[in-house]
């Protein structure tokens, strides 16, 4: 049965009108987004069948060009729509948070770190840096180091001077675990203590350490270890 024909209240668009994307299943928001099925397949059936195929809305999000577009009812042109939709989520976040008086939550800064760093790459841990003033408001974000899928290996004297170049006065830090595991480590343990005393050195305070793994992120401030 064709979406025209199903009750004007079941249909995806009317009802993101009516009831906000929130009311929607991923399925439905991918059909919006779709806007057209295939022939014997409605948008909303071909989303459900993209979504088993990649195991879900983010498995189909991050997937790359080629994967992508050999999937039936896309291509390159909704790949470069769904990569536009997904940048501009991005810089959404990141203007929010230029845009707030001061970060006072940490969840305005872990849902930024989290877009830049959870898909940033699957291989490879990556390592980065929000510089703040001194009424906690963001000055830069950084990529400072990328490493293999065991680890990136982070230089305290780095992250200091790139804290003095912003002539920043605190820093919270992030990075990925390819694993999917948010849980910290030992290592991540005994590295955000000693950038906590690197950074302290030059009167810079670390705000937070965030580990992000798939779905999930680990807040050292939360924890109480910092």
């Amino acid at each position: 049965m064709a979406i025209t024909d199903w009750p004007a209240t079941e249909r995806p668009r009317e009802k993101l009108a009516d009831r906000g994307p929130e009311a929607l299943t991923d399925a439905e928001l991918l059909a919006v987004f779709l806007r057209t099925g295939v022939p014997g397949r409605s948008a909303v059936d071909l989303a459900a069948e993209l979504l088993e195929r990649f195991g879900g809305l983010r498995s189909l999000l991050a997937a790359d060009q080629e994967a992508f577009c050999a999937a039936p009812g896309l291509g390159t042109a909704k790949y470069l729509q769904l990569q536009a939709v997904t940048e501009m989520t991005r810089r959404f976040l990141a203007a929010t948070l230029h845009r707030e008086e001061a970060i006072e939550s940490a969840s305005a800064a872990r849902d930024y770190l989290t877009t830049r760093l959870r898909d940033r790459d699957r291989e490879r841990e990556v390592f980065a840096a929000l510089f703040l003033d001194t009424r906690h408001r963001v000055l830069a974000f950084e990529e400072l180091f990328a490493g293999t899928i065991d680890g990136s290996e982070v230089h305290a004297r780095e992250l200091v001077r790139r804290a003095l170049h912003h002539n920043a006065a605190a820093v919270i830090i992030a990075h990925n675990h390819p694993s999917g595991v948010a849980e910290p480590s030992a290592a991540d343990a005994d590295l955000t203590q000693r950038l906590r005393s690197a950074l302290a050195l030059v009167e810079v305070r670390l705000l937070d350490h965030f580990v992000i793994g798939d779905g999930m992120v680990a807040s050292f401030a939360q924890r109480g270890e910092l």
